[in-house]
């Protein structure tokens, strides 16, 4: 079972270290973390995928909540959420498969982002699941290269 923790933290030098130690130590395995400032530059909130059964995400959970760093804890599964991940993929190409390349782009709603006389940059926001399918259609061809930034997740929103 997959969860998404968004954790609020103050915004200091090493607190990022003590998360993931703490994960470290008790062998929780984290699936992506990604670190950001919030709208208030003392806060930052780090969203965490991890999986495990359903006794591990209640004790990520509470080990989270002990730390003194962080400010609060809110966790949700995949259903509850919309999340989205940003890679940047740098293809090889020719003249026969300059088209292909093109054609997937645009029906995975990816965009070029750089391009030279044989090689393309491409960058495409989606949910992990097609950013995933995105590179499996691409590996027939060419990847030179890939950076991913992990999942950024929110709760959907819900009228009060």
């Amino acid at each position: 079972m997959k969860r998404i923790y968004s954790v609020l933290v103050e915004n200091r030098a090493g607190v990022l270290g003590k998360v993931a130690g703490l994960f470290a130590r008790r062998c929780y395995n984290i699936d992506s973390l990604v670190v950001g400032e919030t709208d208030d530059p003392e806060v930052s909130c780090m969203t965490i995928v991890s999986s495990g059964d359903q006794r591990t995400i209640e004790q990520i959970e509470k080990q989270l909540n002990k730390k003194l760093d962080v400010i609060k804890v809110k966790t949700f599964d995949e259903s509850q959420s919309i999340s989205r991940e940003l890679m940047l993929i740098k293809v090889k190409y020719n003249k026969s498969t300059r088209r292909d390349i093109m054609e997937i782009t645009e029906m995975m709603k990816g965009d070029i982002v750089d391009m030279s006389k044989n090689m393309m940059m491409i960058q495409i926001c989606d949910v992990p699941e097609r950013v995933e399918l995105f590179i499996s259609m691409l590996q027939q061809i060419s990847i030179v290269e890939v950076a991913r930034t992990g999942t950024v997740a929110l709760p959907k929103c819900k009228d009060k």
